[in-house]
């Protein structure tokens, strides 16, 4: 069996000398396979003595925090998950201090400082507003991770700085460590901190090493007999094992799968009757199916033959499937899941009666300007639910779009797809090479650069300018630009020629959205979906360059026929 992340949690707290106790700690230890794709979250609040409800502020944030990050999407990083509870609960509590009689004193209101450790695959990730501090044992020594965001106003006032709770905009540290199997991590509140040194610490922690809970009181106790005045909290977190490297859902399913025989028409395959082949690649096998027990046409997708060796590959392969059942849009294939058990490795997706772009670009050859819009924008509809979940398709191509019987498209093969909380996993799946397709793959994949949504943005725009000239932007000359300089001198080649009618305005918008510069390109899709309908007054002001540069062919025969015709005129005189 892989190893998975295993560690020892001591926790306590106590009011010490104060009536109430304003801390709050907690921690959520998830079992397989959540535990893999969000972590273990250890959490503490402190609140501040200025206010009288401030111990509902602290458990309102570790317990929201708890529970809302584990049903944050799988899909999303461990940042991303994180910092959108953490907003959320902030904005809760600065709108309860604004409608409570603390509204005109915000550090009476509902305040408290956090700090949270999140622990995923073989990465730790701290989130700390306020004062309260994350320290790690490692070796001996005890190192601060946190810093206190306090604000001294002499050498013996301060004030906190940031806070859950007391603004309306938050303001979080962030930072991620290695982790190592013997680390331990020590939270704690400045009730502790402030009146226990780091050799009573790592001298507690090394005596109780098998029993921590025994271990956080007695540095409680220690802080309270020094003379501590404030609550007293602390959690103590020791690393016992590390995940392998790829050890979740995906790896565990590879293990148990075989590999599928070749399938053809007519075949009984683990439920489903074989209709026909649909496609073949050097990547994939694909046929049409139906599903014995509901009836259903489906689509069965297989390994290559060639690539079944490839551990990469096929971990990619169920990877698919992975974010098909993630998505739920209706401009992205959806995935079938059948009730019954599943004996071989392939995928499952419902199937589209329609065509891809490809073959629609060869049919319609020169489409107007509306129906590229209306394709454009269903294409657009798709990729932002990707986007949403922190996932870029990266092989964005018109072999890649289907168009049904009704007119809708949607994005197929995920197979390049890349998933921000899959990535922190580590594994097989992290590669450097460009997994897209060059014609269409944005310039800084070809320069080893990690991709973003303005990649995805760059192989759309592509295809719109594809759709509406037949040609590509800037040739086959992409995929051999491979420095920064190279890429640079790429020139574009304009979208008007003398056979077809396009605004000036809409070649420049799509000369933006593939611009080999992804900071020079459109932020969002939104702009380049808006501005392909609403013409954008610069590029309308803007000074046109002479016929000469944007089409030299075009003005050299003009200039001829002109020289042609003068010479005619002349000869009849």
């Amino acid at each position: 069996m892989p190893s998975q992340l295993a560690i020892s949690l001591g926790q306590h707290t106590d009011k010490g000398r104060k009536p109430v106790n304003q801390d709050f700690h907690g921690a959520c230890l998830p079992a397989e396979p959540q535990r893999s794709t969000k972590g273990i979250a250890i959490a503490l609040a402190d609140g501040i003595s200025s206010s009288a409800v401030s111990q509902i502020a602290s458990e309102t944030s570790v317990k929201g925090f708890l529970a809302d990050y584990f049903c944050t999407s799988e899909a999303w990083s461990v940042k991303t998950s994180a910092q959108r509870v953490l907003v959320a609960i902030n904005s809760w509590l600065h709108a309860q201090t604004r409608q409570s009689q603390y509204r005109y004193d915000r550090d009476r209101g509902y305040v408290c400082t956090l700090s949270v450790l999140l622990l995923k695959s073989t990465t730790a990730h701290l989130f700390h507003i306020g004062d309260a501090r994350i320290y790690r044992l490692r070796d001996g020594a005890l190192e601060q991770l946190t810093r206190d965001h306090r604000v001294w106003v002499s050498q013996d006032t301060h004030y906190l700085g940031r806070a859950m709770g007391i603004n309306s905009h938050l303001e979080i540290d962030y930072q991620t460590l290695p982790l190592e199997r013997g680390d331990l991590y020590f939270l704690a509140t400045d009730g502790v901190y402030e009146h226990v040194c780091a050799p009573f610490v790592a001298q507690v922690i090394d005596a109780h090493a098998d029993d921590l809970d025994t271990a956080a009181r007695l540095i409680v106790e220690e802080a309270f007999a020094q003379g501590s005045d404030d609550n007293l909290t602390v959690q103590l977190v020791r690393i016992d094992d590390l995940p392998d490297q790829g050890a979740d859902e995906v790896q565990q399913r590879l293990g148990e799968l075989a590999l599928p025989p070749l399938l053809d028409a007519r075949m009984q395959f683990d439920g489903y009757r074989i209709v026909r082949e649909l496609h073949a690649s050097s990547r994939s096998h694909v046929h049409l199916a139906v599903d014995e027990a509901s009836g259903n046409r489906v689509v069965l997708k297989t390994p290559s033959l060639d690539l079944r060796g490839d551990a990469a590959y096929l971990e990619r392969f169920l990877t698919e499937e992975w974010i098909a059942r993630r998505i739920d849009n209706p401009h992205v294939l959806k995935s079938c899941l059948p009730a019954r058990k599943r004996h071989y490795l392939y995928t499952v997706s419902e199937f589209i009666d329609g065509q891809t772009l490809a073959q629609w670009m060869i049919d319609h050859p020169r489409p107007d300007l509306e129906t590229v819009r209306g394709i454009v924008e269903q294409i657009a509809r798709g990729l932002r639910a990707f986007h949403r979940l922190e996932m870029l398709h990266q092989d964005l191509r018109p072999q890649n779009l289907m168009i049904d019987a009704t007119g809708t498209v949607k994005i197929i093969d995920f197979g390049a797809t890349r998933v921000a909380g899959l990535a922190e996993l580590g594994g097989v799946r992290q590669q450097d090479d460009v997994l897209g397709t060059a014609a269409y793959a944005a310039p800084e994949y070809f320069l080893g650069e990690p991709g973003s949504c303005r990649s995805d943005l760059f192989s759309l725009g592509v295809i719109t300018y594809q759709m509406l000239s037949g040609r590509l932007p800037y040739g086959a000359q992409v995929a051999k630009s491979r420095t920064r300089a190279a890429q640079l001198s790429l020139s574009y080649q304009s979208v008007r020629d003398s056979t077809r009618e396009v605004p000036a305005w809409i070649d420049d918008v799509l000369k933006k959205a593939t611009h080999p510069d992804p900071a020079k390109r459109y932020g969002e899709l939104s702009e380049f979906l808006f501005e392909l309908r609403q013409p954008n007054q610069a590029f309308l002001n803007k000074s046109r360059a002479p016929l000469l540069e944007r089409d030299p062919v075009f003005f050299w025969k003009g200039v001829s026929l002109i020289l042609a015709l003068t010479v005619v005129v002349l000869m009849l005189r």
